[in-house]
């Protein structure tokens, strides 16, 4: 752009005009370079289906690109500029250079933002899979940020980019220890991902940091967790690879959720059962075959006793009786069995555990059909609603620590039944 033209004009105000036709050069082209960027390169996005082309060709990205023109048009023309000082050119020119890299290091910003809404995109369209590349996306930044800082403080010193990092080299102890929670971020975040550990949409369990509930967000330094009661918790990590958590996942995928609970009985109530109570018993549809079977083998057992004892056979305590909490334990099983709230599949069990101060414990252990809490919740109720219904049936009753009105009630009945008394 040479002005040698208007030789009539004073030397600076050659060096005043040179420097606004330069200036509106580089306006012109890149709002001709936006323009022709996005007319060319939206058609071809729209039109594509592949997923780069919808990554490389976004909006946000060209946008970046077309404004890095003006700063190239400075470049290129700042030494065409009629009667300007080789020293300032300089600096204009390595004030240019330093914003070409800062527009390409947004560009290259805005291309990692696209790839990362281009995958939330999949991720809700399609099934997902919980597994975000945030992270990944973040350490990018972070990387394009130091190199973009390096090259542009070496440019407007007018120094290699090589020296600067041989000074860094020597600071490396310092970086490492300002970029620790960095570096094990990321890596805690590489390990977590490689080895499937961790997705977004995992239901999680972290007492230490005061964690329990949905992940909702996975970055390079956090992952976010929404709590049952709607707040959030902000994990480091790296806590998530130096500390033990819960995950939920595998119960999910499963498609069963696990019932452990126990039904304690009061020992008082256990007891050998009467004829008359066998045959009451046996009129229950879901104990018949139970009953059946148990009826023939005992009295074949009896049998074998009586022909080996002799007299001694009629003893009670010699012979085989069914007891009410084995034959409730029975009930129970075939109760569940018959559930159809509970998964078949899986692993069924009804155990009578050690007897303790508060009675004697029946345990059940089995999987509900479904993992939703609000329907796990209302089958379990219904289960234990029926089962401590039905106890005095058996003859059991459930084990209750007496509260402070039975205790009253027992002292008046001790006043009432005393000789003393009125």
């Amino acid at each position: 752009m040479d002005l040698s033209l208007f030789s009539d004009l004073e030397p600076w105000a050659q060096t005043a005009l040179g420097l606004a036709a330069l200036a509106l050069l580089a306006l012109l082209a890149k709002a001709l370079t936006l323009s022709v960027l996005c007319r060319m390169f939206d058609h071809i996005r729209d039109s594509a289906q592949t997923r780069w082309f919808q990554v490389l060709l976004h909006s946000k990205v060209l946008r970046r690109v077309a404004q890095i023109a003006p700063s190239l048009i400075v470049q290129a023309g700042i030494g065409s500029v009629a009667h300007l000082p080789a020293s300032v050119a300089e600096v204009i020119r390595n004030v240019a250079v330093a914003l070409t890299v800062l527009h390409a290091v947004r560009a290259l910003n805005a291309l990692l933002d696209a790839a990362l809404e281009q995958q939330q995109r999949e991720e809700a369209a399609q099934q997902p899979t919980g597994r975000s590349i945030k992270s990944y996306v973040q350490l990018g930044k972070l990387l394009l940020a130091l190199v973009g800082a390096i090259v542009i403080v070496a440019a407007l010193a007018d120094r290699s980019p090589l020296i600067l990092l041989s000074g860094l080299g020597a600071m490396s102890a310092v970086l490492m220890l300002v970029f620790k929670d960095t570096i094990l971020s990321f890596t805690a975040g590489l390990l977590l991902s490689t080895n499937d550990m961790l997705r977004v949409g995992d239901w999680i369990e972290m007492p230490q940091v005061g964690a329990d509930g949905f992940v909702i967000d996975i970055a390079l330094h956090t992952v976010k967790v929404q709590n049952w009661d709607k707040t959030i918790t902000t994990v480091p990590t790296w806590r998530l690879m130096s500390e033990s958590y819960r995950n939920w996942r595998g119960m999910f995928g499963s498609g069963g959720r696990r019932i452990k609970r126990t039904v304690c009985l009061d020992t008082g109530s256990i007891h050998f059962l009467e004829p008359d109570e066998i045959d009451r018993l046996s009129r229950i549809a879901l104990l018949q075959p139970y009953m059946e079977g148990k009826r023939l083998e005992v009295s074949q057992t009896n049998a074998a006793t009586h022909a080996r004892l002799g007299l001694q056979a009629a003893e009670p305590a010699n012979q085989r009786r069914l007891t009410n909490i084995g034959t409730f334990r029975a009930y129970v099983d075939a109760y569940l069995r018959a559930h159809p709230g509970i998964h078949q599949g899986m692993t069924l069990m009804v155990r009578t555990m050690e007897p303790t101060a508060e009675g004697a414990p029946v345990e059940l252990y089995c999987f509900t059909a479904t993992t939703a809490w609000v329907e796990y919740e209302t089958i379990q109720g219904d289960i234990f609603d029926h089962l401590l219904a039905i106890l005095p049936e058996f003859g059991l009753r459930a084990y209750q620590s007496p509260s402070g009105s039975d205790i009253r009630l027992g002292l008046q009945g001790l006043r009432n039944s005393s000789p003393l008394a009125g």
